[in-house]
């Protein structure tokens, strides 16, 4: 293919060598016949212990010897030490111990004054005491007896005072009224305030304003006898819109120059190089091969049995 302009071999698989294999010269070994990692079979073999129980003896610790917390320790009686520490706190004691209060005493039947807080009461004995000097008691308050009618236009049967009649204008409140502005106008000084200005549009006086008519506008003798000989006014015409024939440009249209149909360029035929081979471009980067899931699939699979028969030989 690289004779004929196509690409070689070596430049379809992205290698820029051909890569050297490592197996050549080595004797053919059939499937499932060999075996997997046979230094590994060899010499002697680690053999790790197994695990330790518990047990009575010292097996089944890391340590070779049970060592004591409290080894060479003197020996300490519970009892006595208990027997100090209420000495120590017997000590810490101002005054006696506390003993609290003796508990409630229960009657032992009634009428007795056993177990009570203050005892005998000589008021309750049942030895009657000598009368003493007697008083004779005072009268009682002796009111008025009430007075009897229902009270509904009778004079003095109610416990106030019968009010008095006063008089009441019909048109006191107007009367009120009219003294009240007589007296606040004879408070006052002078009449109401008002201002010495009047509103206006502006705060300034405009000075160009009048209210007069303006007098007619005279005109002078040589326009009234001149005429104008010149044509009215006329605005110009709109601008041209593009199009076509080229007629909104300022300028004329350019002619084109005639120009005879050709092809300006010719691409040659056969281009070769100095080695008389077909030019082709350089080659872009270059991937590496790489194999399809089903083929690593494949392979995993024919190792795994290989692993597996080597295993059981």
């Amino acid at each position: 293919m690289g004779d004929k302009g196509g690409k070689t071999d070596m430049e379809r698989v992205g290698l820029f060598q051909e890569m050297t294999y490592v197996t050549i010269g080595d004797k053919y070994k059939p499937a499932g016949h060999g075996i997997f990692n046979e230094p590994a079979g060899k010499g002697k073999q680690m053999l790790p212990g197994g695990s330790k129980e518990k047990s009575a003896k010292q097996d089944g610790y890391f340590a070779e010897k049970y060592g004591r917390v409290m080894e060479g320790e003197a020996y300490s009686d519970p009892v006595k030490l208990r027997r100090r520490h209420r000495m120590a706190e017997a000590k810490k004691n101002l005054s006696k111990a506390f003993l609290p209060t003796n508990g409630n005493k229960a009657m032992n039947g009634l009428g007795t004054f056993f177990g009570t807080l203050g005892g005998n009461v000589p008021a309750f004995s049942p030895v009657s005491k000598g009368k003493g000097s007697s008083k004779n008691p005072l009268k009682n308050v002796l009111t008025n007896p009430g007075k009897k009618g229902t009270g509904y236009g009778y004079i003095s049967v109610t416990l106030g005072k019968y009010p008095n009649c006063m008089p009441d204008p019909y048109d006191n409140d107007k009367q009120m009224f009219r003294k009240e502005i007589t007296q606040h106008k004879s408070q006052m000084k002078a009449g109401a305030f008002h201002l010495n200005m009047h509103p206006t549009d502006y705060f300034d006086h405009n000075p160009y304003r009048t209210d007069k008519p303006l007098p007619p506008v005279r005109k002078s003798a040589g326009d009234v006898t001149k005429k104008d000989g010149l044509p009215p006014f006329k605005p110009s015409n709109p601008g041209k819109l593009l199009a076509g024939m080229k007629a909104g440009t300022f300028d004329p249209y350019p002619s084109h120059s005639a120009d005879a149909y050709g092809i300006k360029y010719r691409r040659p035929v056969h281009v070769v190089n100095k080695t008389g081979r077909t030019f082709m471009p350089s080659q872009g980067p270059k991937s590496t091969p790489c194999n399809s899931i089903v083929n690593q699939n494949v392979v995993r699979s024919v190792n795994i049995t290989n692993y597996r028969s080597v295993t059981v030989l």
